[in-house]
């Protein structure tokens, strides 16, 4: 089962981090300003997580493959991280798929 992970940077902005059961980190948030709005940020990764529409499949600068999740807005609400090749990249998504909707929520 997944977990989402909260963190506050060192700028005083919030974050979370979804990890799958291994422990790997397949998703990571933006900041937020406000915990409430870390909050809003779950909810709506646990809601555009299982619409495969969401997710931009995008290359990076130096050619790995990675993703965002958008919302329903067209906003970014999680990136990545980059992948050796697309099919690691295809797999992440649907570790993001299937761990999000029922993760739960923990303080590091």
């Amino acid at each position: 089962m997944g977990t989402f992970v909260l963190k506050t940077g060192k700028n005083g902005e919030f974050y979370f981090n979804l990890k799958a059961g291994n422990g790997q980190v397949i998703l990571s948030s933006e900041g937020y300003t406000s915990e409430s709005g870390r909050q809003n940020g779950i909810a709506s990764v646990r809601e555009n997580a299982v619409l495969d529409a969401r997710y931009d499949r995008k290359t990076s600068s130096n050619g790995k493959p990675y993703f965002t999740l958008k919302a329903s807005n067209g906003q970014v609400i999680g990136t990545s991280e980059l992948y050796e090749s697309e099919a690691g990249r295809e797999n992440g998504i649907t570790s993001v798929k299937k761990n999000a909707p029922d993760a739960q929520v923990k303080s590091e």
